[in-house]
């Protein structure tokens, strides 16, 4: 018995990072919102390659997506890009049209986190859509991995 206390309360555990499992009434929406989630591990990883595959992927799922131009513009530059400096500088432009179309879109399942860091962009700040509260910032990588905090959940 004491086993089964000592299990829960290792098992609900506050600020746990659980991942929102997310789910749209729009299966395009949901498709590049999953593809921008890729690409958004990949800047966290510091991944060039990864980036530049899952900008690819983001770019098709976005072609079918209406209202899409503006985001659309942004990775086909994170397409072609070649450091992460490109690629993050993309990505703050990129999150706030993908921000401006999962708010527009209903979601069915989950919750979504807009998250934040202010040192992004020579300390400009940018934004960045998550599915789990954690922070794991995309503009900085491991260098600066926990900078950011959650400005908005997104339901």
């Amino acid at each position: 018995m004491a086993l089964t206390f000592a299990i829960t309360g290792i098992m609900a555990q506050p600020g746990s990072a659980a991942k929102s499992d997310i789910s749209f009434k729009d299966a395009k929406i949901e498709k590049a919102y999953k593809d921008y989630l890729l690409l958004k591990d990949a800047l966290v990883a510091s991944k060039t390659d990864g980036a530049k595959e899952a900008a690819v992927k983001l770019k098709t799922s976005l072609g079918s997506v209406k209202n899409s131009q503006d985001a659309m513009n942004e990775v086909t530059k994170m397409a072609g890009a070649s450091t992460m400096e490109e690629f993050r500088k993309s990505f703050a432009l990129l999150s706030n049209h993908m921000t401006t179309m999962v708010k527009a879109a209903q979601l069915s399942k989950g919750v979504l986190y807009l998250e934040y860091c202010p040192m992004a962009n020579n300390n400009t700040g940018a934004y960045w859509l998550s599915n789990e509260k954690e922070i794991k910032n995309p503009y900085f990588g491991d260098k600066m991995l926990k900078c950011g905090s959650v400005k908005e959940v997104i339901q």
